[in-house]
């Protein structure tokens, strides 16, 4: 008796929580006993949907190629065969092969068109991500626009470009300034036109024959004949007579 009252103590003694042991949250002792839950699938996206669907119409018209295969051989068959019970089994057969092919192909097209609708849901949800991100962008652009605004003065502007223009003036004045000619009378356009209308006339009022006579550039040819043959004559009278060996 004393030492099954020794073991029911010890038993109490181990079962019951020690003041120096570590305790353990609810949650933790829920997964001990349950097991932890399993965490939750991500939703399907729009595109995972569409590529799905997009596998399921390429496996039926594979579907639908072979069933036109097989059809296409029993048509061909029928063609050599005489009308009779033989020819009645391979027709029934081929009616239900095209059967299948008109359920499958009505198949295909209400999977293309769930696809079709997929890519549409899909293209409008991403240009509404695009037009949002563009208004984003936008305001951004506006506000820095806004700053770099208020660092400009416009006044400040109008003044630099007087400035500018003031400094253009001044340093024409002095360009100009540097290139006036020094003692020179200013000359009259209108007494220049004259004088020069006056040479045209008469050359010898202004320039001065050579001793022997004018310049050449001054000579004018004479358009009178016997003035031709006078300085003709005077020439030949000038040049050396040729004597006969």
């Amino acid at each position: 008796e004393k030492e099954y009252r020794r073991l029911s103590v010890g038993a109490l003694s181990a079962a019951a929580p020690s003041s120096h042991s570590p305790r353990i949250a609810p949650h933790a002792m829920a997964s001990r006993l349950f097991g932890k839950a399993t965490p939750k699938a991500p939703a399907p996206t729009t595109a995972d949907i569409s590529q799905k669907l997009g596998a399921s119409a390429d496996g039926i018209d594979g579907k639908i190629q072979k069933l036109e295969t097989e059809l296409a051989r029993y048509t061909s068959q029928m063609k050599n065969m005489k009308d009779g019970p033989a020819k009645k089994q391979v027709q029934k057969r081929a009616m239900q092969i095209l059967k299948q092919k008109k359920m499958y192909e009505a198949q295909r097209d209400r999977t293309q068109q769930q696809q079709f609708n997929m890519d549409q849901i899909g293209f409008t949800k991403d240009t509404l991500v695009d037009t949002k991100d563009t208004v984003n962008a936008m305001k951004a652009g506006l506000k820095d626009m806004k700053k770099e605004f208020k660092k400009m003065d416009l006044g400040k502007i109008e003044d630099l470009q007087d400035d500018m223009a003031d400094m253009m003036e001044q340093a024409e004045e002095i360009q100009s300034t540097l290139g006036r000619s020094y003692a020179q009378d200013d000359v009259d356009d209108a007494d220049l036109e004259a004088e020069l209308a006056a040479m045209e006339d008469d050359p010898s009022l202004f320039f001065q024959a050579e001793e022997s006579g004018e310049a050449d550039y001054l000579s004018l040819p004479s358009t009178g004949t016997g003035e031709a043959s006078a300085t003709t004559a005077t020439k030949e009278e000038a040049l050396p007579s040729a004597q006969p060996a």
